[in-house]
């Protein structure tokens, strides 16, 4: 078996957006740099996602210096957005999670609006230090994550995906295989493993930086859509829900908790602590 290494980064500015392949991303206590850092919510305040507009897979925020982005999708003019000055919060509420974040200007707004034709706007997660807590059933005291769906980074291997577009081919939704790595939405992707062998991690290394697994990651609809097409089709729901269920959850990559902050570069070693 060759020695495990990291394949590729991915970040994910705005939450649900189309991810970016930077080489190498500073890990940060609550997740990468610049991870999940913005949030759309709808009129309710409420967190949305490609679960309810997968039409939000086609749709960029290109990073800017000192933490702003630029928004951009087929067909829509592109525009900036800067930080947000936190001195006024709304409370938003993600999963079942309520969290303080800092709403972004008009324009950012009408563009949401435009885009995804209802009511939205972009919010900011200023504080990431104390903001939003990992559940607490599976966290260290102190222990906060970005708007990811509940930790700070996820981790998924090329084997287990070789393996897993194995059974979708035999299965009876074969002519949606193989799928992309891009449906799982990972931050590290790691090659040289046995398939499915981060079953059995408790801890890991990638490059300078040290990593717990909190647990399995339990996947959603969000799986299901294609990140370039926004289309929707059954896989690999499907073929996880026959093979790869724990507590009741289809599960496909496992969730990490950094034990200190670092830098991670694509082709850094990873070694497996336990």
């Amino acid at each position: 078996m060759p020695t495990p290494v990291l394949r590729s980064v991915h970040v994910h500015p705005v939450k649900a957006m189309r991810s970016l392949a930077p080489t190498e991303a500073e890990v940060q206590p609550w997740g990468l740099a610049g991870d999940r850092r913005w949030a759309v919510i709808d009129a309710a305040a409420e967190v949305v996602t490609q679960r309810r507009h997968p039409r939000m897979a086609l749709a960029t925020a290109e990073p800017l210096p000192g933490g702003g982005i630029t928004l951009s999708a087929p067909g829509h003019p592109t525009v900036t957005v800067e930080v947000p000055h936190p001195s006024s919060t709304v409370t938003v509420e993600i999963f079942d999670d309520r969290v303080e974040a800092v709403p972004a200007d008009r324009a950012a707004a009408a563009w949401l609006s435009a885009y995804l034709e209802g009511d939205f706007r972009l919010v900011h997660m200023d504080a990431p230090e104390h903001r939003r807590p990992v559940d607490p059933d599976y966290a260290l005291p102190g222990e906060t994550v970005s708007f990811a769906d509940g930790y700070p980074l996820l981790v998924a291997t090329t084997s287990s995906l070789d393996a897993l577009n194995s059974l979708i081919a035999q299965g009876d939704h074969a002519h949606e295989g193989p799928l992309p790595m891009s449906r799982f939405r990972p931050n590290l992707v790691i090659g040289g493993t046995s398939p499915w062998a981060e079953d059995g991690w408790t801890r890991l290394a990638v490059g300078e930086v040290t990593f717990r697994v909190a647990r399995p990651c339990g996947r959603c609809v969000v799986t299901t859509t294609n990140q370039v097409t926004a289309e929707r089709g059954k896989e690999p729901l499907r073929t996880l829900a026959r093979h790869r269920k724990n507590d009741g959850k289809v599960i496909f990559g496992q969730n990490l908790v950094p034990e200190h902050t670092g830098t991670v570069r694509v082709g850094d070693e990873v070694k497996i602590l336990g």
